[in-house]
């Protein structure tokens, strides 16, 4: 049986080889050209304090009007789920950040789906770019909410398997959406102050597989204008916005109702979400009621995002920060060892861009990483393509004893190690979705179907993640090229 399994597992991974080392040139890319819309930020981070913070904030909705005329598909859960309603509309927020010392300002945008692509998101960078009405700006980064009630925004919940679910008119919608919301951050903005703050939130979050860890904290930065207009409040906590669960209805999930109750309690305030390491896999307290549906799931959703609200509120200690601003990008090549995703993108299910290593016969991913600190070592943010598994930043892995592979985790350092700033936390699911990214040594494949089937280890543990990952080498390398992005500014 296992030489049968291990020689329909060499057949398959074969197969995909010799796809790739025969297919034309015009189905691949270069880094150079996957690269070309990524602004890299600052070549060294400095301490320069500017005069003051220039902030804007700008948002765009984007839900189709004509879902009850064509065919779109909730993405997130099961596939050919089409979408039957409206429940709140789905939107593109973005705020622009400037310390002032003249080496141009930053731009985060949070885009209310469960993932988008590199390839799509430097659409988007092109679009708002080439408007030619930003100013001086050194770095555009669209992440994704990660709502599971949204519509397909990567291709994989169609009616086939083997055809994008994806519609373009919506796509187009969403890019210029999300390109004016960028727009009218920069176009919005003002001057004043700009403070952080978190607060615990343990009780809210679950971890629905070994080892059970998380980013505790919520993470509030708010803008004070000087003109004394309204607050805007930037939001960061880890948790799979699938509170809906198999739902048909159009949603943002809980990060529209945790937004609800800060706008609607700070007069003319604007907030926007975004999603922190949800790998592993990081839900909400009762999320194994919404799997099994034996709760209310929408009065849940709802509830769960203004509680959410209500903790962003009472976060009463805030630090201020100086104007300091610093922030570095860089390419990265990612093994495209996953030969399902890789199939898929060959058959245009999905677009990452995609090109051949040296010998040919395996294909890569190009990706980005990135790392920001805000005031005199106040913040590090550190922008992670995908969904980060907590241990991957914190350090918290399986012992040799508990982990699939029966081995230590071999990292030479994990995020929060590389930075000397007081708070810090991830960004995931930022400029690219790459999936679940897991240490490795607790990364197991089913052995005949690898990245189709989900594989059981001798603790009797499910290892769905694996299927929906682009390879066990992919957290490794996000962290060395972090590691080096981090060194590069310094020396």
């Amino acid at each position: 049986m296992k030489f049968k399994d291990s020689l329909t597992k060499k057949s398959v991974k074969s197969l995909i080889n010799l796809i790739i080392s025969t297919m034309p040139k015009r189905y691949f890319t270069t880094q150079e050209r996957s690269d070309e819309f990524m602004l890299t930020g600052d070549k060294k981070f400095r301490s320069v304090t500017g005069k003051n913070w220039t902030v804007g904030f700008g948002k765009k909705a984007y839900t189709p009007d004509d879902y009850n005329q064509k065919t779109y598909y909730i993405a997130g859960y099961d596939s050919d789920n089409p979408v039957k309603g409206i429940l709140d509309d789905l939107y593109a927020r973005a705020v622009y950040i400037d310390d002032n010392t003249g080496d141009g300002g930053v731009i985060f945008c949070a885009l209310d789906c469960v993932g988008i692509s590199r390839k799509d998101i430097n659409d988007i960078r092109k679009l708002a770019v080439e408007s030619g009405r930003l100013g001086k700006v050194k770095s555009i980064n669209i992440s994704s909410t990660h709502t599971h009630a949204g519509i397909d925004t990567q291709g994989l919940w169609g009616k086939k398997i083997y055809k994008s679910g994806k519609d373009k008119a919506f796509m187009d919608k969403l890019k210029e959406s999300a390109a004016q919301a960028v727009i009218t951050a920069f176009e919005s903005r003002k001057d004043g102050k700009l403070y952080y703050g978190f607060a615990p939130v343990e009780d809210m979050q679950a971890d629905v597989r070994t080892p059970v860890t998380y980013d505790k904290n919520l993470t509030k930065i708010r803008f004070s204008p000087d003109d004394k207009s309204g607050d805007i409040f930037i939001v960061n906590f880890a948790s799979h916005a699938e509170l809906l669960g198999t739902t048909s209805l159009v949603s943002a999930d809980f990060p529209a109702y945790l937004i609800k109750e800060i706008e609607d309690s700070v007069p003319d305030a604007d907030a926007v979400f975004f999603n922190g390491a949800v790998g592993g896999m990081i839900s909400a307290k009762e999320i194994k009621k919404v799997y099994r549906d034996s709760i209310d799931c929408e009065a849940y959703m709802k509830d769960f995002g203004r509680q959410l609200g209500k903790a962003v509120l009472s976060i009463r200690n805030e630090t201020e920060l100086k104007p300091i601003l610093n922030i570095r990008s860089k390419g990265v090549i990612i093994p495209g060892e996953n030969t399902v995703l890789i199939l898929a993108r060959f058959l245009k299910v999905l677009n990452n861009d995609i090109g051949r290593t040296e010998k040919r016969s395996r294909a890569c991913i190009y990706s980005e990483v990135g790392y920001m600190e805000l005031g005199d070592k106040d913040v590090a943010v550190f922008l992670v393509p995908g969904e980060l598994f907590p241990e991957l930043y914190n350090g918290e892995f399986l012992t040799e004893k508990d982990s699939a592979n029966h081995r230590r985790a071999s990292y030479k350092t994990v995020l929060s190690e590389m930075t000397e700033c007081k708070h810090k936390f991830v960004i995931g699911l930022c400029n690219d979705e790459l999936g679940y990214i897991l240490a490795e040594n607790d990364f197991l494949l089913n052995e005949t179907l690898p990245y189709i089937n989900k594989a059981t280890d001798d603790m009797d543990r499910d290892h769905y993640e694996e299927t929906n990952s682009t390879g066990p080498e992919t957290g490794r390398i996000i962290l060395e090229e972090t590691e080096k992005l981090i060194r590069s500014a310094y020396n």
